[in-house]
């Protein structure tokens, strides 16, 4: 999660981006994650538990998301020896290669909630490189995003990160200072300073406000006395464990134990970095709290043993990164004293008082998920006589009912939900299969076997041995996994999710991976699917494409026949060889420089943006009998043809440009083309969006019609769902193609918890 904040109330989690929020999540395996109220049955199979295993073993350490904005303090480092020159030029490498289309950098794009993320990270991105006079194009469009959206700096109301009325002044100073030209009112930058000197002359005079403020200390740069915040720096070098604090301390101090401190940071994680570093403690605890939450610690037992014999000695040592923050110290209170470890409760002295909280940062920040960690601390008391847990327990859970009663009638956060949780069920009046059902909402194991299936299947096959093909195991999943949620359809999720993954590496060999006579075999070999292969003599990519082609339609042919009382696999078949010869028509296009007509392409392009084998095969699974007079019919396929149209023209918007440095043509390339200089770009992609409109128009109405449909009405569903996937996917981008455009969508459909609320009244009348 980002580092948002409320008016008035914040949360102290690391600063501008969207990464990982340890007290909501923990990862798990490759890729699984799973929250405080994840939803999935537990029944973990061999396989699901070596690989979470494999993770814990030989990859410890959380995996940490990039940060625009602390990727830009960084690159805004000189060097020693030669101030006119970054320290870190890969870094600077880094902020130009990866501008949003919009101009942005960050997160702005998963969702408008991030807009003042995204005016930091972007702010600090064109600093760093006016700072070192490169990419003057990358500035513009920056500055361009700047003014657009500046006013909403001001907007009290939305979600900010921490520290944005401080820090987002003094950026602006900086803009200005190095005499760039933001494209905004006056009254509006004189608006931002002025909730800067609010925040400054709030009246707190306490340590924990002189620690926040040297937490944000790049946002007021010469107004510190740097000397007085090298106090914070931790014997790693850092400030807060915080690059881009630590960053502007090295550029206004020129201290060397923080340049040692940026330069790990560049040899660990090359040409940028996370929002924080080091977690990875706090991190692993996390893990240990949820596997324990879930009920499969068990599982886990040598892992676990290991990770808190670690966490132990550095108890006794007392080492930094364990006691400077609160959460992770009360976290490792309670899991080592749960698990039998000899922990005096005498280390959270420092936190017993209310007094001293205040005094912190935490303090400062009114850090709700640190107060709950002390208060779950507290209840782990086993000696008669622990006054230190006493007073904890009396301090905490009176500040954790004032902050319930005043956030939880306007504010939803699961931070709250679980705060209210703890207040009425105490652990020890709590019984674990309760705490577990709690935590986890039954019967959804599923999506998380068959996407682990998924990519075992992809491996075995030897997919992920082709180069050239874009690995989405997890993409194709989403789209199932987002439509196809009845327990009883996993066969049609399955099939979904591989007949997805199929027809990415079929698209990407007809696209960039194979030859002409590669081309021509692979149809040959689908075209004499029964017959003797021996003398068709293939490439070894085409072995292994042909292969898995054969394997898994014979695979889900067989399944969906028994199914439907017929054979369906022949009908499979022609799909994937129609496709096929969709895709080789457009190859022979590009090959030989033809330009087709918009209706020529559209007529062909329906087809080759590959829905066919995805949902047709998929239709068989969901339960109604599709007799053979039903797939023929007109309604069948113009259902077909609508939602394939409505991909094909929103994947053409998004890839114009793209594609056009390729050589290809598309829809909106053939509409300016075909209209000799009177349509232009914008006019062209205005019209495709129109014709997505209406073509989605008429879908939507076919699926609800009942009078005279024969195509029954469930299968019609799976039909408007793939249009809702393909409009998510392209909404702002080819969100297909990109790496990391669809991975919160992934997560929230596949990973992510779901809420649980509603148990907590029926938990409390069994206790």
């Amino acid at each position: 999660m980002m580092s948002l904040s409320l008016p008035r109330h914040h949360l102290l989690l690391p600063k501008p981006r969207l990464g990982w929020k340890p007290s909501s999540k923990v990862c798990l395996g490759f890729g699984l994650t799973a929250g405080k109220r994840a939803s999935f049955q537990v029944k973990f199979a061999k396989r699901s538990e070596d690989r979470i295993r494999e993770a814990l073993a030989t990859t410890p350490k959380v995996e940490l998301s990039v940060s625009s904005y602390d990727t830009a303090w960084v690159a805004m480092v000189p060097s020693p020896e030669f101030p006119e020159c970054p320290c870190f030029p890969k870094f600077v490498d880094w902020i130009l290669e990866n501008q949003q289309p919009d101009g942005s950098w960050g997160f702005y794009h998963l969702h408008p909630c991030l807009i003042k993320d995204a005016l930091l990270s972007t702010l600090a991105c064109i600093l760093a490189l006016k700072r070192w006079n490169a990419g003057e194009e990358h500035i513009k469009r920056g500055l361009c995003f700047i003014g657009s959206n500046f006013v909403l700096a001001i907007d009290e109301h939305l979600l900010a990160p921490v520290g944005f009325n401080i820090i987002f002044p003094g950026l602006v100073e900086y803009a200005i200072d190095m005499e760039l030209k933001l494209p905004v009112k006056q009254s509006d930058i004189d608006a931002v300073l002025y909730l800067r000197n609010l925040e400054l002359e709030s009246g707190h005079t306490r340590e924990g406000k002189k620690a926040y403020l040297a937490y944000v200390a790049e946002g007021l740069g010469k107004l510190l006395d740097w000397q007085e915040i090298m106090k914070y720096q931790k014997n790693n070098g850092s400030l807060f464990n915080s690059p881009s604090t630590t960053a502007a301390a090295m550029i206004y101090s020129q201290n060397a134990k923080a340049l040692e401190y940026l330069c790990s940071l560049e040899q660990k994680f090359g040409d940028s970095v996370p929002t924080s570093y080091p977690v990875s403690m706090h991190g692993q605890l996390c893990s240990i709290d949820n596997f324990e939450k879930f009920g499969i610690s068990q599982h886990f037992k040598y892992e676990i043993k290991s990770i808190l014999d670690q966490t132990y000695r550095c108890w006794v040592q007392k080492v930094e990164e364990l006691m400077s923050n609160i959460s992770t110290c009360a976290l490792a209170f309670r899991l080592l004293r749960m698990n039998g470890y000899d922990v005096s409760s005498e280390y959270l002295a420092q936190y017993d008082e209310k007094s001293t909280f205040d005094n912190s940062m935490e303090g400062y920040l009114k850090d709700v998920n640190a107060v709950l960690e002390l208060y779950k601390a507290s209840q782990v008391k086993i000696f008669a006589e622990e006054e230190v847990l006493d007073k904890l327990k009396s301090w905490t859970s009176h500040f954790l009912r004032e902050e319930l009663s005043t956030y939880m009638t306007n504010d939803h956060r699961n931070v709250f939900k679980e705060v209210d949780y703890a207040l009425k069920f105490p652990f020890y009046a709590n019984l674990d299969r309760l705490e577990h059902k709690k935590n986890i909402e039954q019967c959804y194991i599923e999506d998380f076997q068959i996407l682990k299936t998924a990519y075992m299947w992809a491996k075995k096959n030897k997919l992920d041995q082709l180069k050239f093909a874009r690995q989405k195991v997890a993409y194709c999943y989403l789209s199932a996994a987002a439509t196809i949620f009845s327990p009883e359809a996993s066969e049609a999720r399955m099939s979904w999710a591989k007949n997805g993954v199929l027809t990415t590496v079929v698209d990407d060999f007809f696209d960039i991976g194979g030859s002409r006579e590669e081309l021509q075999s692979l149809i040959l070999l689908v075209e004499k699917w029964d017959g003797n292969h021996e003398q068709i003599h293939c490439s070894e990519l085409v072995n292994i494409i042909f292969s898995a082609l054969r394997s898994t339609i014979n695979d889900l042919g067989t399944k969906a026949s028994a199914l439907q009382n017929r054979n369906v696999t022949d009908h499979m078949v022609k799909i994937w060889l129609s496709l096929m010869n969709s895709m080789m028509e457009e190859a022979e296009w590009l090959r030989n420089n033809a330009v087709p007509t918009l209706d020529e392409y559209m007529e062909n392009g329906y087809v080759s943006f590959a829905l066919g084998p995805i949902i047709l095969p998929a239709l068989y699974f969901v339960g109604p009998k599709l007799s053979e007079d039903v797939v023929q019919d007109p309604e069948y396929q113009n259902l077909f043809r609508l939602v394939s149209t409505c991909g094909r023209l929103l994947n053409d918007i998004h890839s114009f440009e793209r594609e056009g440095k390729e050589g290809k043509l598309n829809s909106v390339a053939l509409r300016i083309l075909h209209s000799n200089g009177s349509v232009s770009e914008e006019e062209a992609k205005r019209e495709t969006m129109n014709l997505i409109d209406s073509t989605r128009c008429e879908l939507l109405r076919m699926v609800l019609q009942s009078k005279s449909s024969v195509v029954p009405r469930t299968c019609k569903e799976f039909f408007w769902n793939m249009s809702r996937i393909l409009h998510l996917f392209y909404m702002r981008t080819d969100g297909f193609s990109s790496p990391k455009e669809m991975m919160s969508a992934v997560n929230a459909v596949i990973y992510e918890p779901l809420d649980v609320s509603h148990l907590l009244s029926k938990c409390a009348l069994e206790l």
